[in-house]
């Protein structure tokens, strides 16, 4: 029997895998899910004795994998867990480029992965851990260009600000429960990661943002995926977590 359940999707790499990594714990039961899986991480799960199932989905398509968690979720017995989590982590940045420029193949999977799949995984997620005795939670990870607009970004500030308003809408619907879940959309803040090296190697002529991101780096302002891990399961832990419904690491 373990005593927390999390679910963890896109931690096969970058800050995901750095959450993964940190999840790991024999009370634990982690299920990742992701596209590829991550041997390395398999091997440490084995040598820490902690629970650990790669699910090997596609994003892209949500409803498959909406399904898979709720199906799996249904034939776990009610008091099995003592605590549930959901952790959205998982996104996708098209070309960075204005939106007149880009082609429905460009942006249709972005906004798969970095809002229709949260949204469905969520959903599938409270739906069958409904009447479980357990605390349940739901972590987004968001970003704070979520909250403010950027030129040639509007595929992933659309769909991180789809995620930050979503996650106000469900946590008025769960207060309204006796035994309702608690969610948060949370900016982890700058993180050294390959989407960092996608901002920084943009056409400049479409990006006017790029000298920002740029010197991030050069200033070395970039949290490392591990230092983002630490925070955010810290803040999944707070007491008050799901109190504010929309966060950021960098405020109190």
């Amino acid at each position: 029997m373990t005593s927390h359940l999390i679910f963890l999707t896109g931690g096969s790499r970058g800050m995901g895998l750095a959450m993964a990594r940190q999840l790991l714990h024999p009370d634990h039961e982690l299920i990742c899910l992701s596209r590829n899986q991550n041997e390395a991480l398999a091997e440490a799960a084995a040598a820490a004795s902690a629970p650990l199932q790669q699910w090997s989905v596609d994003l892209g398509a949500p409803a498959e994998a909406a399904v898979q968690l709720g199906d799996w979720l249904r034939q776990q017995p009610s008091g099995r867990f003592a605590q549930a989590t959901l952790i959205n982590n998982a996104g996708a940045m098209p070309a960075i480029a204005p939106l007149s420029s880009l082609t429905s193949a460009e942006l249709s999977p972005a906004l798969r992965v970095g809002f229709e799949a949260p949204m469905l995984l969520t959903a599938a997620f409270l739906g069958a851990t409904e009447h479980w005795p357990a605390e349940r939670k739901v972590l987004n990870i968001s970003s704070g260009l979520g909250r403010r607009p950027m030129a040639s970004q509007a595929a992933y500030c659309a769909a991180k600000a789809g995620l930050d308003h979503f996650t106000r809408c469900v946590a008025l619907e769960e207060s309204l429960k006796p035994h309702g879940a608690k969610l948060c959309s949370l900016a982890p803040g700058v993180i050294d990661t390959d989407m960092q090296i996608q901002l920084r190697n943009a056409d400049p002529a479409a990006f006017p943002d790029l000298q920002r991101f740029a010197d991030l780096k050069s200033h070395d302002q970039l949290a490392s995926p591990e230092q983002a891990a630490r925070q955010v399961l810290a803040w999944l832990e707070r007491a008050d977590f799901g109190e504010q419904p929309v966060a950021d690491i960098r405020q109190p």
